[in-house]
């Protein structure tokens, strides 16, 4: 998984009253001079939420867990 500081997270609503979380993933183009990051998805919700504040909920924990197993630098590291 990418560092912590890389990862967003949206809401989509694909259908009328169907929203879905999604946790992105930023891509870092070396080559690029540009300052924006373009995201891709890392793990999307499973089933669609009536509400946009559900599905934003439902993605906020999703993003805690990511954190809590996410692989931290230690001491030294360069973080």
């Amino acid at each position: 998984m990418s560092a912590l500081n890389d990862l967003a997270l949206t809401v989509e609503e694909r259908e009328p009253g169907r929203f879905y979380w999604l946790l992105l993933e930023a891509v870092h183009d070396t080559g690029s001079t540009s300052d924006t990051l373009g995201y891709r998805p890392l793990r999307v919700a499973a089933r669609p939420q009536a509400s946009y504040s559900s599905a934003l909920a439902l993605g906020a924990v999703a993003l805690k867990q990511a954190a809590a197993t996410a692989t931290h630098p230690g001491p030294g590291d360069g973080a």
